[in-house]
């Protein structure tokens, strides 16, 4: 069983601690002061669109680049004194594939295992729970060039935790796959976690760091513009109801009817579709309804638009995640 290490009960370890970290290339900030936290058993989301300067901070933590100002410390570390012993219990899944075309699978995972460390006589084994781990054991003897782009991207995983790490970090790992690879990735996440590893997950893909992160940050610019739960994120936003009500035909001037209720914010109608837009918890819905019903409009469905990470994104930013 793929194990690293099995989860303690009690206070959790803090596996990395930024503080006030900058980055420059020249007059470019890449990282803007960013203090952040990430606990032993999370998976961590660093989300946000290309170039907000989270491949940046993954480089940082991982001995790539230098900082310019700051304190990076990783199991408690100091990465500027003990770069070798804080490696070797990382692993990376890099936003590139890096694998080799002219090595099997089982070659190229025995490579990473050995520049890893992993010792001799173990490593026939680690490879072959590695490669059954994301589904490629049988895969083992072809080479890469004959993988489709998901098959690549799940020996880029094997090659990654190869060792056993303690923390692994996965950036952008499903970048210009199809959707079931994509789901196996999230899903192989979700497992390592459960084993005992700890996750830094970036990505530009809501709906995946929505899926399996247990805490997330919000990146734009080099800088954080928001951290928590998918739920408190969520309720930076959640300050109006919005409900989404389908008719058959919209009649009677029925938006301005419903507009002059006390609390209803704003309502406007678009292919039979009438939103409604009110003060939180103002419970108007069951009048809104009646209201549409007196006035002989049949009803065909009723929606609650609830607040997504797509929604807090562009409320923070003034713009989509992937612009």
């Amino acid at each position: 069983m793929w194990a690293p290490e099995q989860k303690k009960k009690g206070a959790k370890k803090m596996i990395l601690s930024m503080k006030d970290v900058v980055k420059k290339y020249d007059q470019l900030v890449a990282v803007d002061n960013v203090s952040l936290e990430v606990k032993e058993g999370e998976i961590f989301g660093l989300l946000g669109p290309n170039g907000a300067g989270k491949t940046t901070i993954i480089n940082m933590i991982i001995g790539l680049t230098k900082i310019n100002s700051g304190e990076v410390k990783i199991f408690g570390l100091d990465m500027k004194k003990n770069e070798k012993e804080i490696k070797k219990n990382i692993g990376i899944v890099p936003q590139e594939i890096a694998v080799f075309e002219d090595l099997t699978a089982e070659e190229n995972v025995t490579y990473f295992g050995k520049l890893y460390g992993v010792k001799r006589k173990i490593i026939k084994k680690e490879v072959e729970e590695a490669l059954n781990f994301v589904g490629l054991w049988d895969k083992r003897k072809i080479f890469p060039k004959k993988f489709s782009g998901g098959m690549k991207r799940r020996l880029n995983i094997a090659c990654g935790i190869v060792h056993k790490p303690k923390l692994i970090i996965m950036d952008e790992p499903t970048v210009g796959i199809d959707a079931q690879s994509r789901n196996l990735i999230l899903e192989s996440v979700k497992e390592l976690n459960k084993k005992g590893a700890t996750v830094i997950y970036t990505s530009h893909y809501m709906e995946e760091v929505e899926a399996i992160c247990s805490d997330i940050v919000i990146m734009d610019h080099g800088r954080i513009m928001a951290r928590g739960s998918r739920e408190e994120l969520k309720a930076l936003i959640k300050a109006e109801d919005r409900v989404v009500i389908a008719v058959e035909e919209v009649k009677n001037s029925i938006t301005k009817k419903i507009e002059k209720l006390s609390s209803v914010i704003d309502c406007t109608e678009k292919n039979n579709e009438i939103t409604v837009v009110s003060e939180k918890n103002s419970g108007k819905l069951g009048k809104i309804i009646d209201l549409i019903s007196n006035e002989g409009i049949k009803i065909m469905s009723v929606e609650v638009d609830k607040p997504t990470l797509e929604k807090v994104f562009l409320t923070l930013t003034g713009r989509s995640l992937r612009d």
